[in-house]
C-alpha cells in the first residue's frame, strides 16, 4: 500500500497548480506524483474552500465528534443502570466508589472511565483516588504531571514566561478537564520548577549551548589527530542531516527545516513555519518518515534547542532512528547541510525581496522539488540528479 503524502506537501502542491503557471500534467511530473493525485487533492481542497459539495475535514471531524459523543452517552447510560442496580441493594449513596472501581475494571458489557462515571454519580474524581488510599493527593499528582508540560513547552519556546506558558498549558491540557490551572498556580509551579524566560535570566559569558543528547557519530580523528565529518553513505537512508535556515520577509521571517540523505543528497523532508519552534524540527522529521519509512537512520545536526528538545528525542526513539549531534557553535560539523541553505540562498531567497510569507514559502517548495531534487546535475553524483541517483541505486540493487 502506497504511502500517504504529507498534508504540508498537498497543500503547497495545490497552491502551486492553483496558480495556472503550468500544465497540470507538468505539475504533476514535477513534483513527482501522478495526474490522478494531483486532481484528487485539487477536489479536496475545492471542497475545504466551499467550491465543491463534499464532506470536509471540518464535517469529518464533526462526524468523529459526534460518534464520541455518542461514546459517551452510552457510557453514562450504563453508569445510570448499574447505579440503579446498585443502590436498590439498601447501599449508602455515599458509598458508590466500589461501584465506581468495578465499571472502570471490568469493561462488562461497557467499560466507563473513572472521570465519567465520577461525573455522573456526583461524585469528584479527587475522593475517588482519596478512597483508594493513594498515599499523594490528587492535587500533588497534578502539579507533578503539570510541571511535566510546562518543561516541555518551555523546551519548545524558551522566551515564554509563566502568563504565555499559562496560555500554552490551557490548549496543551484541553483534554483533561479535571486539571484547573490559573496564573497563580502556573507562577508557583515555575517557581518550584526553577521555570523562567529566557530573557530574564542573566547572560553567560560563555554563551554555551545546552548538552547534547546524542554523540557525534559522523566526526572521526585523523592521523595528526584533527577531527573532521565524513558525509558518506553506501545506501539510501543511511545518514541524514537536518538543520533550520531562515530568511526574512515583509511580513516577518520565515524559518525552513530541511532533512538531507547523505547517500544522494535528496532533500527527503521538510517543513516550513513563521516560528521556530521543536515542532518545526518534528513537522520535518515526519513527513520525511512517512515518506521513506526510515530504520536505524542516523540523524545528524547541530545543537539548537529545537533537536535538543525532549518532544524531538522522543519522536526519533519511537521511530527507532539514531541521533547525533555536533560540536557548540561548530558549522562545520553539519558543512554538508549548510552547502544546501547557501544553494538555497543564492537561487531562491536572495532573487528579490519577498513580500509575504506565502510567496517565499511557495517558491521554497518549487525550486525543492522541481529544480533541486530533479534537474539539479550534481558533479558528485556522477553529473545525476538525487532523483536519478537514488533510481538507478535501486535498480541496480533489484538486480
Amino acid at each position: 500500500m502506497a504511502k500517504p503524502y504529507p498534508k504540508e506537501f498537498r497543500d503547497d502542491v495545490v497552491a502551486v497548480a492553483r496558480k495556472g503557471q503550468a500544465p497540470l500534467a507538468q505539475i504533476a511530473k514535477d513534483f513527482g506524483i501522478s495526474e490522478g493525485s494531483l486532481a484528487n487533492w485539487m477536489k479536496q481542497a475545492d471542497v475545504e474552500d466551499g467550491r465543491r459539495p463534499g464532506l470536509s475535514e471540518a464535517d469529518k471531524s464533526e462526524l468523529r465528534e459526534l460518534k464520541k459523543r455518542n461514546r459517551l452517552l452510552e457510557q453514562e447510560n450504563e453508569v445510570l443502570r448499574r447505579a440503579a442496580a446498585y443502590l436498590s441493594q439498601a447501599n449508602l449513596p455515599k458509598i458508590v466508589f466500589p461501584l465506581v472501581r468495578e465499571m472502570a475494571a471490568t469493561g462488562a458489557p461497557i467499560r466507563v472511565p473513572v472521570a465519567v462515571a465520577c461525573r455522573v454519580l456526583g461524585r469528584s474524581t479527587q475522593g475517588y483516588y482519596k478512597w483508594l488510599k493513594d498515599p499523594v493527593s490528587a492535587r500533588d499528582w497534578d502539579d507533578a504531571h503539570l510541571i511535566d508540560v510546562l518543561y516541555d513547552l518551555h523546551a519548545d519556546d524558551a522566551t515564554l514566561g509563566y502568563r504565555f506558558l499559562t496560555d500554552e498549558l490551557a490548549d496543551e491540557l484541553a483534554d483533561e478537564r479535571q486539571i484547573t490551572v490559573g496564573e497563580n498556580r502556573v507562577h508557583r509551579l515555575c517557581r518550584v520548577a526553577g521555570i523562567t524566560a529566557s530573557h530574564h535570566k542573566k547572560r553567560g559569558t560563555t554563551g554555551k549551548a545546552g548538552p547534547a543528547p546524542h554523540d557525534d557519530l559522523l566526526a572521526v580523528v585523523d592521523e595528526h589527530g584533527v577531527v573532521r565529518h565524513e558525509f558518506s553513505a553506501t545506501a539510501p537512508n543511511q545518514v541524514w542531516l537536518w538543520d533550520i535556515s531562515e530568511h526574512p520577509t515583509r511580513q516577518g521571517k520565515l524559518y525552513i527545516c530541511a532533512i538531507k540523505d547523505v547517500f544522494s543528497n535528496k532533500i527527503v523532508g521538510y517543513s516550513i513555519d513563521s516560528r521556530m519552534k521543536a515542532s518545526l524540527a518534528m513537522a520535518a522529521m515526519r513527513n520525511a518518515i512517512a515518506l521513506r519509512s526510515p530504520a536505524e537512520t542516523i540523524c545528524h545536526s547541530d545543537r539548537g534547542g529545537q533537536f535538543r528538545a525532549k518532544k524531538v528525542q522522543r519522536l526519533l526513539t519511537n521511530n527507532h532512528l539514531v541521533g547525533s549531534m555536533g560540536r557548540s557553535y561548530g558549522a562545520g560539523d553539519n558543512a554538508s547541510m549548510e552547502s544546501f541553505f547557501s544553494l538555497l540562498q543564492k537561487n531562491v531567497l536572495d532573487t528579490r525581496r519577498w513580500d509575504t510569507r506565502e510567496d517565499l514559502r511557495l517558491a521554497v517548495v518549487t525550486w525543492i522539488e522541481t529544480k533541486y531534487n530533479r534537474r539539479r546535475r550534481q558533479r558528485g553524483l556522477g553529473r545525476l540528479t538525487p532523483v536519478e541517483f537514488e533510481m538507478i541505486y535501486r535498480t541496480a540493487d533489484a538486480a
